[in-house]
């Protein structure tokens, strides 16, 4: 998958979940655990010192706060993030994406599940845990016996289609636009809905502005058709 190796940094105040992680990495060859960081401080000294590809972090662990996220993603832009935490209620969940977050876990999460995550995020792809991804689209707080915890992975592509369509292009304009023809939207469109767990245009839209992908005045002030 690649060729170089996916530098990490574990970033979590509780010992047995910064182990577990440390476990999981250490299985595989192509992940070189980089430090284990216990407070923002810590995280912000070895970010510097060496440069994470990905930053694996549970930002409402103790001694780290969203403030402390925010100082990260402005002090190391090329760090990407993986969000591995408790559950939360959609407010801070939806504030942890905003900030920067690129991806974001439950820690009931399976292996298999973390590893395929750290693979996408690596590569700049957001991958959600099916629960976080419900919650933040349905304004719920993340219930574990609701949704299902199977990962959700939004390609590149995906997220251009998912853009346009909320900015009110019919998939023959977004397959005009992106050089595609109408029957590959289509079967786009059909694939991002079953991810995002939507029936409509308007969930797609939800995603979209709650992603920062359009802005809501984008809505306020376009013209009625």
């Amino acid at each position: 998958m690649f060729v170089e190796k996916i530098k990490i940094i574990v970033a979590d105040s509780h010992f047995l979940s910064r182990k577990g992680l440390v476990v999981l990495l250490n299985e595989n060859a192509d992940f070189v655990l980089l430090a284990q960081s216990t407070s923002t401080s810590d995280l912000v000294s070895q970010s510097k010192l060496y440069k994470p590809d990905l930053i694996i972090i549970d930002y409402t662990s103790v001694n780290f706060s969203l403030e402390g996220l925010q100082e990260i993603v402005r002090k190391y832009p090329k760090a990407k993030l993986l969000a591995v935490t408790e559950l939360q209620s959609n407010e801070i969940i939806s504030k942890g994406l905003k900030i920067g977050v690129t991806s974001h876990l439950l820690k009931d999460c399976d292996q298999d599940e973390i590893v395929e995550a750290i693979y996408k995020t690596a590569k700049g792809e957001k991958f959600m845990c099916g629960k976080i991804a419900n919650a933040v689209l349905n304004e719920k707080t993340v219930n574990t016996a609701e949704y299902s915890c199977q990962g959700m992975n939004i390609s590149d592509r995906e997220m251009e289609i998912i853009t346009l369509i909320a900015e009110g292009y019919s998939n023959k304009e977004v397959a005009d636009k992106l050089f595609l023809s109408t029957h590959t939207v289509t079967t786009h469109r059909k694939n991002i809905m079953n991810k995002l767990g939507v029936n409509n245009t308007a969930g797609l839209v939800l995603f979209a502005v709650r992603e920062n992908l359009v802005s809501p005045n984008h809505f306020l002030f376009s013209s009625n058709n």
